[in-house]
């Protein structure tokens, strides 16, 4: 059977139903991927959040192949030719933006220094 996913709030259900459908328990997953039941039911509670490797581990443990194919030709039309003639706003011409210097992001803390100051545990590593 095939699942098309549009959104990642597909996901979650779709996981949740291969692991059932396979009798497995979240206990059982986690003992084949390697880590706690609590780190992968997070995984499947949340898998937007989840890596992509994380996410890639769980389906092979679970027997499934993602296909990727292109979306129907509805929304992937390129724009139109404007008239000859025609000028483009400035604001639209991409040889014309000027650049915006972007804020800098502050620099990443340590997990550990994360973990104590949020009360949470230290990411699992898998």
């Amino acid at each position: 059977m095939h699942y098309s996913i549009q959104t990642l709030s597909q996901l979650r259900p779709i996981l949740q139903g291969f692991r059932k459908s396979r009798g497995l328990t979240q206990a059982n997953m986690a003992a084949y991927l390697g880590v706690r039941q609590q780190t992968y039911a997070e995984l499947e509670a949340n898998p937007a959040a989840a890596s992509v490797e994380r996410l890639f581990k769980a389906l092979r443990v679970l027997g499934v192949e993602m296909v990727l194919s292109p979306a129907p030709d509805t929304d992937m039309q390129p724009e139109p030719e404007p008239p000859s003639g025609y000028v483009t706003p400035p604001e639209k011409d991409p040889r014309r933006a000027t650049q915006v210097e972007q804020p800098r992001m502050p620099a990443k803390r340590k997990a550990s220094r994360t973990a104590l100051k949020t009360g949470q545990p230290k990411r699992e590593d898998w």
